[in-house]
């Protein structure tokens, strides 16, 4: 019972960040051991085509906090900062339910490359702020290193400094270290010495112990508990590496397996799939910038699936702690349970890594698993209608038993099937201006269509001059209007064939582009600024 006399239920939230949907064994996955995960989905709702409505971290996650498409809020790239006034979903379940929140682990609702720390986000660990902060009345934050700008790497630095070195360098004053290590010398990849208990993920799970030990018995709570991982880099404690040999995995399904059949599928996709694979596009907005996918050998590519896997491993015992000690507390029972991440990974497709302007299942497909409270009587379900990242935030409030603010675009996510989710809607916007990529994407009735509209070149986004010394990446590539995407995904799982051009398709590429136009929202009267690269 909250301080207001109101009586929801609690609300366990769990995001990772660059995890795909065919991580878990519930989906599919064959390699990570993720029994907590899988555990959620079998006693309850696994959506199996929930989109996210970016393929980047600060889009994707300001969605879930307002509960808006990214044209709403306006965070339509990373870099973005999401406005100091922008609703939150936490703050109207704490101002109108009275529920306590806290959110453990990666924000990154502001850019995380801020050297002069001009965003409160890259402050509160050196002013030892803890909240309240966008709806959230304690906040601790982690990153994807050991960076003191967060309270998780200051923490470690105060605690334990040895250790502080040994993670891959990711946020350099020169911007992203693009070496590679391992076994096979692969991009962003390190053996890190740090002992596992000492790494963030399971620092984020600590934290979240300890939030939860501090609070009454008779409250109602939502916790955002986000992990940094399994994004880049891939670095998780060197004693761990031990759980996948990457010597034993084989090519990820996605992976078209040589050279010339990873050119003859990206040939039939826009201009800058392949130049990206071959090194004429800089995808500076998805990971480094000079990383050329051609010359990554395929033992390179098992030993990321394999570090990855790690990763996911970690995260899911790291959940199983946190929810025994949520049943220790005796809320199990009145505790909704959600599982999901901001975007996927590449992660091997196409012969390609990282992430960007690639709406392709890869990217856009996200777990999505929510476990009702067993109080409320939900059975199990698997779900297939089109849901995304846009209707996490109505279904919270449902469970507080709150009406919907007018400002939510979602609806409630559907415990059956069938229960009028009909499309999904994905956009991604370049913010370096000489890009100028713009992609709309809607999923419906099993085909997913991506209208390339035309390239622009203006200065709405980040100048070369914003950040001295840097040079922006440019590209010649350029887009009529006139390109694009179609996958029909029951026969072309992968994304392989693209139906765009084909004449017997055309009808229905009308149709989709038409559904895509009527329900993409009115986009903001002044678009914001990118401020950062990050």
């Amino acid at each position: 019972m909250t301080a207001n006399g109101h009586k929801g239920r609690k609300i366990l939230f769990i995001t990772t960040d660059q995890m795909r949907y065919d991580s878990l064994g519930c989906n599919g996955g064959k390699v990570a051991r993720t029994p907590v995960a899988d555990s959620l989905a079998a006693n309850g709702i696994n959506y199996r085509r929930a989109n996210n409505q970016n393929v980047v971290c600060m889009p994707a996650r300001s969605t879930m906090i307002t509960g808006q498409y990214v044209r709403t809020h306006g965070v339509w790239a990373n870099g973005v900062p999401l406005p100091e006034d922008a609703p939150s979903v936490a703050g109207y379940l704490h101002e109108k339910a009275g529920y306590k929140t806290a959110l453990l682990g990666k924000a990154h609702f502001q850019p995380a490359f801020d050297l002069a720390g001009r965003w409160v986000e890259n402050t509160m660990a050196r002013d030892g702020y803890t909240g309240p902060y966008r709806g959230f009345e304690h906040i601790e934050l982690a990153m994807h290193g050991p960076q003191q700008r967060w309270h998780c790497g200051k923490w470690l630095s105060d605690n334990h400094p040895a250790y502080v070195s040994g993670f891959y360098q990711l946020f350099t004053p020169k911007g992203m270290n693009e070496a590679g290590g391992g076994d096979t010398g692969a991009i962003d990849v390190k053996f890190n010495p740090l002992p596992r208990e000492y790494s963030h993920t399971d620092w984020v799970a600590d934290r979240t112990l300890a939030y939860i030990d501090s609070l009454p018995a008779d409250c109602d709570w939502f916790i955002w508990m986000s992990f940094p991982d399994p994004h880049h880099p891939w670095d998780p404690p060197e004693a761990e590496i031990g759980r996948v040999n990457w010597r034993d995995l084989d090519l990820p399904a996605g992976h078209p397996g040589s050279v010339d059949k990873c050119v003859e599928i990206l040939a039939q996709k826009p201009a800058h799939w392949l130049a990206y694979y071959e090194g004429r596009y800089r995808n500076a907005e998805g990971g480094p910038a000079r990383f050329v996918p051609k010359l990554m050998t395929h033992d390179q590519v098992r030993e990321v699936n394999a570090m990855t896997h790690i990763q996911n491993e970690l995260i899911d015992e790291a959940c199983g702690r946190v929810i025994k000690r949520v049943e220790e507390r005796g809320w199990l029972n009145d505790t909704d349970i959600f599982f999901t991440t901001d975007h996927g990974e590449l992660q091997g497709d196409f012969g390609l890594l990282f992430k960007g302007p690639y709406h392709c299942d890869g990217l856009m497909r996200i777990p999505l698993i929510w476990r009702p409270a067993p109080s409320a009587a939900v059975l199990p379900a698997e779900v297939s209608d089109p849901v995304g990242q846009v209707d996490l935030a109505p279904t919270f409030c449902e469970i507080a038993g709150l009406a919907p603010p007018e400002w939510l675009q979602g609806k409630p996510l559907p415990k059956t099937p069938g229960n009028g989710h009909e499309r999904m809607i994905t956009e991604w916007d370049s913010q370096f201006p000489d890009m100028g990529f713009h992609l709309r994407t809607i999923h419906r009735d099993g085909y997913t269509c991506t209208v390339y509209e035309p390239s622009t070149r203006t200065p709405t986004g980040l100048l070369s001059t914003t950040l001295a010394g840097m040079r922006m990446p440019r590209t010649d590539i350029v887009y009529e209007g006139t390109e694009g995407e179609l996958y029909k995904h029951d026969e072309d799982p992968y994304q392989w064939r693209n139906l765009w051009n084909d004449p017997g398709n055309a009808e229905l590429k009308s149709q989709l582009i038409a559904d895509l136009y009527e329900n993409l929202p009115a986009e903001r009267s002044q678009k914001l600024l990118a401020e950062a690269p990050t």
